[in-house]
C-alpha cells in the first residue's frame, strides 16, 4: 500500500508529465493537493483529480481562488462528463480533459440522468411505509422510507420472486442482516421497530450519535421542511437529487422546492464543509429551470463558496442559516 506521500509524490509526477505533454511550460511548479496534485504554469493552474472525481471542480475552484489563477486545466480518468457539464455554468474559464494513458482527451458534457419514474408494483406499497412511521420519499424511481431524511426502508423486487417487497434497515448491509435476524417479523412492524429506535436520533438537538452523523443534509432539508421561514420561504418540500446519492455514508446535498416571495425557488441544502456545493447546485438548477440558492448552516458557509458562486455566469446566492 502506497503511504499518502508518495502518492502525493507520484500524483505530482504524474501531472507535470501530462501538462508538460499537453503545452505547459518548462516553469511548472506542481505540488501535491488534497484530491490529487496541483501545478501553476504563469496565470495558468493545472489540477489532476485522483480522489472523489466527480465533486472535485468545487476543491480546484477553492484552490483557483486562493492561488490567483486566471484559468483552469481539470484532468481526471472519471466522470468528466460530469466535471464538464458544470463548468460550462462558469464564466471562469476550465477546460476539462479526460485522461487516457498519457493522451488528454477533451472532455464530452454528459447531460443529467433522465428522470425515472416508481413502477407500479413498487409504489403500491406506499401506504406500508406510512402505516410503520415512515415518510416516503422517491429519489431517481426509488421509493424509500425516511425518518427525517435517513432512510429506513426501500421498496425492491424480489430477485426470487419477481415481485415488489419492502425491506427494512439503514443502508442495504443492515437491511440485508435485518431480514436473515428478523425475516418473521411482519414487515410493518419491522419498520415500526426500526422507526422507533432512529427517531429519538434525529431529532433537532439530539445528543451526537451516528445515526445523526448520517445524512445530515437531509436532516436539515427536514427542518426547514418543518420551519421554512428560516430560509425565508413560506413552504419547503423535498424534490429529488439531480443525481443519484452513491450511498449513506458519502454526503451529498439535498434539494428542496421552496416558495420565496410566491415564486418557485429550488434550495440546494449542505450541512458541514462542502467545496462542490455550488458546482453540485448548478445541477439542481438545471434539473428544474427555477432560480436556485444553497442554503447551510450559518458556521459552516464559508467564504470560499461564496467567492466561487461569484464564479458563475449566473451567479447563486449563499443563504446561511442560522
Amino acid at each position: 500500500m502506497v503511504d499518502e506521500s508518495r502518492r502525493g509524490r507520484l500524483l505530482a509526477i504524474k501531472l507535470a508529465a501530462l501538462a508538460r505533454d499537453h503545452g505547459a511550460g518548462g516553469a511548472l511548479e506542481t505540488v501535491p493537493f488534497a484530491l490529487g496534485a496541483v501545478a501553476t504554469d504563469g496565470d495558468v493552474g493545472w489540477i489532476l483529480l485522483d480522489d472523489r472525481q466527480q465533486r472535485g471542480l468545487g476543491p480546484a475552484l477553492a484552490w483557483a481562488v486562493r492561488a490567483g489563477v486566471g484559468r483552469l486545466q481539470v484532468l481526471a480518468e472519471e466522470g468528466t462528463g460530469t466535471l464538464a457539464r458544470r463548468a460550462a455554468a462558469f464564466r471562469f474559464p476550465i477546460e476539462v480533459w479526460h485522461i487516457a494513458e498519457r493522451v488528454l482527451l477533451p472532455a464530452i458534457s454528459e447531460p443529467l440522468p433522465p428522470r425515472a419514474d416508481v413502477p407500479a408494483a413498487h409504489d403500491s406499497l406506499r401506504s406500508l411505509i406510512e402505516q410503520g412511521g415512515a415518510t416516503p420519499a422517491v429519489e431517481h424511481g426509488v421509493l424509500i422510507g425516511e425518518i427525517r431524511g435517513l432512510e429506513v426502508c426501500r421498496v425492491v423486487t424480489d430477485a426470487s420472486t419477481g415481485q415488489a417487497k419492502l425491506e427494512v434497515g439503514i443502508g442495504q448491509h443492515d437491511r440485508e442482516a435485518f431480514q436473515m435476524l428478523h425475516g418473521d417479523v411482519p414487515t410493518v412492524e419491522a419498520l415500526a421497530q426500526v422507526v422507533a429506535a432512529v427517531s429519538p436520533h434525529r431529532q433537532d438537538g439530539a445528543d451526537p450519535h451516528p445515526l445523526n452523523r448520517l445524512g445530515r443534509e437531509q436532516a436539515l432539508r427536514a427542518r426547514l421542511i418543518d420551519e421554512p421561514a428560516l430560509a425565508g420561504a413560506t413552504r419547503i418540500e423535498a424534490i429529488p437529487s439531480p443525481l443519484p446519492r452513491p450511498n449513506l455514508k458519502d454526503p451529498q446535498p439535498a434539494v428542496a422546492r421552496a416558495t420565496i416571495d410566491g415564486r418557485s425557488v429550488t434550495l440546494v441544502i449542505s450541512a458541514g464543509v462542502d467545496l462542490d456545493l455550488v458546482p453540485f447546485a448548478t445541477d439542481a438548477r438545471l434539473a428544474t429551470g427555477d432560480p436556485t440558492r444553497v442554503a447551510l448552516p450559518a458556521r459552516d458557509a464559508l467564504q470560499v463558496q461564496t467567492d466561487i458562486a461569484g464564479l458563475l455566469d449566473d451567479p447563486i446566492p449563499v443563504v446561511p442559516i442560522g
